[in-house]
């Protein structure tokens, strides 16, 4: 299973792919689509949904698996990210994948063991789990990669479950 990985921001949004071959991870693509400060929204948020399709048909994930957002105190923020995870979305359902949704606490926990772990020890586990040389920059880019991961765990999970029905 080939598995894309979001971390949605307009300024700069993660991207990871990894397939999954038994119980085992292996990282096919990762790095950021990055925006300038000075685009206006409209063209910020036209970049992202092209990249992502760009590497969409590049990559042909069977899935995609996207953080969701948390309550953010500044609210213009919040709605600006929100804003690119949509467009994310709409870039996956545009190419004809399904997309999964988690929590930093469900792809903390599905990593590390503890839905409280901090960016390091996420970090740390992503190139542990992908056999990677260095932790991948930005932080972005390894979040994208532990969004990948856990639906890659969730999605197991959810096929055991449905054999012991």
């Amino acid at each position: 299973m080939k598995i894309l990985g979001i971390d949605p921001g307009y300024a700069i949004l993660g991207y990871g792919v990894v397939e999954k071959i038994g119980n085992k991870f292996r990282a096919c693509d990762y790095g950021a689509i990055t925006t300038d400060k000075d685009m206006p929204m409209p063209q910020r948020l036209e970049c992202l949904y092209d990249g992502l399709r760009e590497i969409i048909e590049e990559q042909r994930p069977d899935t995609a698996s996207i953080e969701q957002l948390y309550f953010n105190n500044n609210a213009k923020t919040a709605i600006n990210v929100g804003q690119a995870r949509g467009v994310a979305i709409l870039a996956c359902i545009k190419g004809g994948i399904e997309i999964a949704e988690y929590t930093p606490l469900q792809i903390k926990q599905a990593l590390v063991g503890y839905g409280r772990a901090d960016k390091k020890q996420v970090q740390f586990m992503v190139k542990t789990m992908l056999n990677l040389k260095t932790v991948p920059k930005p932080d972005d880019t390894a979040d994208a990669l532990a969004a990948a991961i856990c639906h890659g765990h969730a999605a197991e999970s959810a096929r055991l479950f449905s054999k012991l029905k």
